[in-house]
């Protein structure tokens, strides 16, 4: 009775530090100002850099596609956030980039 007491008491643990620690999306590089251009960049070499994207949709018209992605445990959530508007002819016609890794917000704010 001693080691089931035990045992239940680990998984249980176990399991609720399991719970707190959560993912939406799928993990994607960090664009690079060379990685897309206005005007240039393709839909197609979109998904060859990043994969499918996690939301599509429309914006004042145009096709929007976003990469998301976003950790959340221990108290914390980090997320970061690829947004592109492609124009008629599925190319690029804007992008903005977010991201709260601890990483990327020191490296840009140096």
């Amino acid at each position: 009775m001693k080691h089931l007491r035990y045992r239940l008491l680990v998984l249980g643990s176990v399991l609720l530090l399991l719970a707190g620690c959560i993912s939406y999306g799928r993990e994607f590089p960090t664009p690079t100002p060379e990685a897309i251009t206005n005007g240039v960049t393709t839909r197609a070499e979109l998904l060859k850099l990043f994969g499918s994207p996690t939301q599509v949709g429309l914006e004042d018209g145009d096709q929007t596609w976003t990469w998301i992605h976003v950790r959340a445990g221990a108290g914390q959530t980090l997320s970061k956030q690829l947004h592109v508007k492609f124009n008629e002819r599925g190319v690029v016609k804007s992008y903005s980039y977010t991201s709260s890794l601890p990483e990327e917000v020191q490296q840009k704010t140096k």
